[in-house]
């Protein structure tokens, strides 16, 4: 047994009777009213999830079991899988020997290979990263032992398992879809002696003559790790996976939600609005400009990308993250300048619009214009490295809950004529 699959058999039953107790003592307080106005607008602010991993504060962000982003960013993912998990973060042994396991378990089946080989060559890359995951299915431990008849109890163990296996091999699926999809040429083999996001850019075979680029890959993978339980992908994998469904289908099912316009593909999108200002002034613009700029896109009811949130009320602390590692690797980058400048202007400019209630930039703000940076062009690719990162905390979300024994996810529906009734309208 792994040490922090150990670790984990010591804790997760004290949690457990803690959440027990706590129920039984508290079980019937309320902690959230609905309005019709949050029940016909996706549900937006009602507490009525448990993630255990998460939380983001409207003043504060991301803060991953209590610690804050701002104190992780120079902290591995391998790392913030293991923080996830436990609540703490791990020791130079116990860092060593998750990296071991991950290692251990990263070979990706040929046959998902040969299942890419048969899909159309213009197939979408999160099209392609989600099938191979789907595809993968059969390899699922906790199916294998739920169908043997698994105790409940061992639920968790399974889980795990499978999302040990998964995150080990997530890295070289997303390469080889890189690599197949935009014609990179032969998928590059895994490297033993590289840790986590160092292996992953190996694979993706793109440049990194000082190593900046891994610096990055290892801060992209731990800022989108994982953001609450209400956001699609989260919310997704975990209803289905509170049906029983293993990991594989779960993770895939978040995912296909994560590939929407709304959820994953806004660090595309902002940094093609990036990219048409700079070719509309030929070259990265003056703030006076960028202001006049930014007024005519809202006055033609366009919005600007990359900033508002449907949480935050501050910048998003991994905005911030990324634009202090923007300014000390490429600060003479006229894409990231753009970036930067975007930054001091759009904020104030939005402050006059009243109907706005967060201003301030979001993470996809910033985050295209690096990858830009770097030589990763295909914008459509981008949504896989989310992914990627992502399935930590979505795998993360789904060992607590099997082993905390939460229940088959089922809110209550009414029709619209049920609602009018309910309100006496």
């Amino acid at each position: 047994m792994s040490m922090l699959k150990e670790k984990l058999a010591k804790i997760f039953p004290a949690q457990k009777e803690d959440i027990s107790k706590f129920l039984k003592e508290h079980g019937e307080k309320e902690v959230s009213k609905v309005t019709l106005s949050q029940a016909y607008g996706g549900l937006r602010g009602v507490k009525g999830l448990v993630c255990d991993t998460s939380e983001v504060p409207p003043d504060k962000g991301l803060i991953i079991r209590g610690i804050e982003l701002k104190e992780l960013t120079e902290k591995l993912p391998e790392e913030i899988l293991y923080l996830l998990l436990t609540g703490d973060l791990p020791n130079a042994v116990e860092l060593e020997d998750l990296q071991a396991e991950l290692k251990a378990a990263d070979k990706v089946p040929d046959y998902v290979w040969a299942t890419f080989d048969a899909m159309p060559a213009d197939s979408h890359p999160m099209t392609m990263f989600n099938t191979g995951i789907l595809v993968m299915q059969r390899e699922s431990h906790f199916a294998r032992r739920y169908s043997e008849g698994m105790k409940k109890d061992a639920y968790w163990d399974a889980t795990y398992d499978d999302f040990i296996s998964l995150a080990a091999k997530l890295p070289e699926l997303g390469a080889g879809v890189y690599r197949k999809r935009f014609n990179k040429g032969d998928r590059i083999p895994s490297n033993k002696n590289l840790d986590w996001a160092k292996d992953y850019v190996n694979m993706l075979g793109l440049p990194d003559p000082n190593g900046n680029f891994t610096t990055l890959m290892r801060l992209y993978l731990t800022l989108h790790c994982d953001h609450e339980g209400g956001n699609v992908s989260a919310y997704t994998a975990s209803t289905v996976a509170s049906a029983l469904s293993d990991l594989y289908y779960s993770l895939s099912a978040g995912l296909n939600g994560l590939a929407g316009p709304l959820h994953g593909l806004a660090n595309q999108e902002c940094l093609g609005w990036v990219l048409e200002t700079m070719k509309k002034f030929n070259g990265a613009p003056s703030k006076e400009a960028l202001a006049k700029f930014t007024q005519e896109t809202l006055d033609s009811g366009k919005v600007v990308p990359g900033y508002g949130h449907a949480v935050l009320r501050i910048t998003d602390p991994r905005f911030d993250a990324f634009l202090a590692f923007g300014k000390k690797y490429c600060s003479d980058d006229p894409v990231f300048q753009t970036v930067s400048n975007v930054f001091d202007v759009v904020p104030e400019v939005l402050k006059t619009v009243q109907k706005i209630k967060d201003p301030w930039p979001n993470v996809d703000a910033g985050s295209g214009a690096l990858l830009y940076h770097f030589g990763m062009t295909e914008f459509s690719y981008y949504t896989v490295l989310f992914s990627i990162s992502r399935a930590l905390g979505i795998g993360a979300q789904a060992v607590v809950a099997r082993a905390m024994g939460y229940p088959i996810t089922r809110p209550k529906s009414l029709p619209t004529g049920a609602y009018k009734k309910l309100v006496g309208a």
